[in-house]
């Protein structure tokens, strides 16, 4: 069996999310009390995806959050590190001509710049062992006018709430997974990674930081997870002789 650790190093966590592929969404469904749904549902609705647009979806894993980008005539590019994920997602979704699957590092995208409408991640920023760098990636693919919309496993601000919750991924989510997945192991990494993450605040400031306008984020389930956006500012208009 194979996890990652905090270091976050690109081949332990692309071989550990390998290893979980098959049963992946099954388990955070599970693990998520069937919250997974949606908080992805909510993610496709700040994207809110157009017919016609080009849409990034990094950490796409097998590509559940992918297909429903699609619905509107968008055309999605999956994108994750993970080759396993890759190719379960290829698999099941072989019949839609709008989605492409691509094997792709967060931290050094293979597009152009100003390429996308949209750029979204949804719980795998967590994942990126140089987050701030992957965010600046985001921005430059970005078309000027264009979003990006993240959705991650944040710090609920109630402290007795916050206190439950981490509770709960330490005592009972070890033993949720031992049912659940095909590598309980991996799943420790899941709460160490979620009680490292920063707080809402400061991934705001790193939006901020790579250039991003009009950020802001929204709390789902009261804070554990967090809906952040932001705009790529679409240049000025020259002025008409």
């Amino acid at each position: 069996m194979n996890r990652a650790d905090l270091s976050k190093q690109p081949e332990q966590v692309a071989a550990m999310f390998d290893q979980v592929s098959t049963h992946y969404d099954r388990t955070n469904a599970v693990l998520s009390v069937g919250n997974a749904a949606l908080w992805r549902l909510q993610a496709t609705r700040a994207v809110n995806p157009q017919a016609g647009e080009r849409i990034l979806d990094i950490a796409a894993g097998t590509g559940t959050s992918s297909v429903a980008l699609t619905h509107t005539g968008a055309h999605v590019v999956a994108a994750d590190f993970s080759a396993g994920m890759i190719k379960v997602g290829r698999e099941r979704h072989a019949g839609n001509p709008l989605i492409e699957f691509v094997q792709a590092d967060a931290t050094a995208l293979p597009f152009a710049d100003n390429e996308f409408d949209a750029v979204t991640i949804s719980f795998g920023l967590r994942n990126v062992v140089e987050p701030r760098k992957a965010l600046a990636e985001f921005f430059r693919v970005t078309k000027p006018g264009g979003r990006v919309v993240i959705c991650e496993f944040s710090t609920p601000p109630n402290p007795v709430i916050r206190g439950a919750y981490f509770a709960y991924l330490n005592q009972v989510m070890p033993r949720v997974v031992k049912l659940a997945s095909s590598n309980a192991e991996a799943y420790d990494y899941l709460g160490e990674s979620i009680a490292a993450w920063p707080t809402q605040p400061v991934l705001s400031g790193w939006l901020r930081d790579v250039g991003y306008e009009s950020v802001a984020y929204k709390n789902l389930t009261l804070g554990i997870v967090a809906l952040h956006r932001g705009v790529k500012a679409a240049p000025a208009a020259v002025p008409a002789d």
